[in-house]
């Protein structure tokens, strides 16, 4: 009897699991599909799942359909300026937070987590006011100075440091170690999954980002790569679908990427974080 239940848990978890592989990978099937198909494919009745003919020049052509490479340029400075000052002000901010008591300390913790809390959109209108006080709103500022700031970094990473014993701290103090190498000689190296993960999580975060760019830019000059995917969409009409969601691919495939090889490093931070 037990062993007739094993097997129908067994295939009940095996059906649920591959249902659920079905829901998720499906949309990102049909996009790779349509990206690949002709116009009439794309049109046609019954559905085309798989094209007869691989057009891959389909994602050439919505390269070259507007200034994507500017685009390009203007998300990857994004991305790398917010991920490179996240990762400089939450280190030591977590790091205090974990293994200094000072005045304030939970306090100060508080407004993190509040801060972490709180939606973009109810702080996007002071934010943008004051943005176009300075006259920055013509510049890539504004999307990132935001930005430089990762209060669920700072809260993961502390959870992290917070587990790191008390006595290779002080064991390393004793050999004359300073503050910032035991930073990076002790926290960070028993901390990467942490690390890894919050600043994939912030790539995707800030890669995928339609709302913020769009309010503060007014020039194509400074803006990101989903919104030329969104202007491709109005250029090329509800018609050549196969060209939008080529677009959709250059947009789609570095989160891929990134995502299929820092995968493992996620799993790790949940899982050894208490959070999982």
């Amino acid at each position: 009897m037990n062993r007739i239940l094993y097997y129908a848990s067994f295939a009940f978890n095996s059906v649920f699991k591959l249902i659920l592989l079905v829901i998720f990978v499906f949309p990102f099937f049909w996009m790779f599909s349509v990206a690949l198909q002709t116009n009439p494919e794309t049109l046609a009745y019954p559905i085309t799942l798989i094209p007869k003919t691989p057009q891959f020049i389909n994602i050439l052509k919505a390269w070259n359909s507007g200034p994507f490479p500017m685009y390009l340029r203007n998300s990857v400075l994004v991305i790398i300026s917010i991920i490179v000052f996240q990762v400089v002000i939450m280190i030591p901010a977590a790091y205090a937070f974990a293994k200094f008591e000072f005045p304030g300390n939970k306090l100060l913790f508080s407004l993190v987590i509040i801060a972490f809390m709180t939606p973009g959109q109810i702080t996007f209108l002071p934010v943008y006011q004051m943005m176009a006080s300075w006259k920055l709103l013509d510049t890539l500022l504004p999307q990132i100075l935001p930005a430089l700031t990762n209060c669920f970094g700072i809260f993961l990473l502390r959870q992290y440091f917070m587990q790191v014993p008390n006595e290779l701290i002080e064991a390393a103090k004793l050999d004359k170690a300073s503050e910032l190498k035991v930073i990076f000689k002790i926290m960070l190296p028993m901390s990467k999954a942490a690390l890894s993960t919050i600043t994939l999580f912030s790539f995707v975060g800030h890669w995928n980002d339609y709302f913020w760019p769009l309010v503060m830019t007014n020039t194509n000059n400074v803006r990101p790569l989903t919104i030329g995917i969104q202007m491709l969409r109005d250029a090329e009409g509800l018609q050549n679908w196969n060209i939008i969601m080529a677009g959709n691919v250059i947009l789609v495939l570095p989160v891929l990427l990134v995502y299929v090889f820092a995968s493992r490093n996620i799993i790790k931070a949940f899982a050894y974080s208490g959070i999982k």
